[in-house]
């Protein structure tokens, strides 16, 4: 009897284990994962590409106002995916708006800056 196949967050957890990846990058790809796939009403990421990868990544840039580093957190745990997991990677660029970068300094960089 053939064992049932694993579920694709399992499957994220292993081929992050593989790679050698930190604790907290696994933690935080498969949170990104999660929220991506809740966020297109729990379709399999196998059946979505492009253009739901960018309406997320718009998404948390424009209603949920993400620092640029969230979404590029979330951007990385989403090229992995489908990298890795799913073996269909993306050849073209993504062309989702983009969070704003911050416009200020650490305290440390202005005490420099003088």
């Amino acid at each position: 009897m053939a064992a049932p196949p694993k579920k694709l967050l399992d499957q994220v957890r292993e081929a992050i284990r593989i790679k050698h990846y930190s604790y907290r990058t696994e933690e935080s790809y498969v949170y990104w994962i999660r929220r991506y796939i809740l966020f297109h009403n729990k379709r399999h990421p196998r059946e979505m590409g492009k253009a739901e990868m960018e309406a997320f990544l718009s998404h948390l840039a424009v209603e949920e106002q993400v620092a640029a580093s969230t979404q590029n957190q979330a951007l990385s745990a989403l090229l992995f995916l489908y990298r890795y997991v799913l073996n269909q990677p993306f050849e073209e660029p993504l062309d989702a708006l983009r969070a704003k970068r911050s416009r200020y300094l650490p305290r440390m960089c202005n005490y420099l800056m003088k």
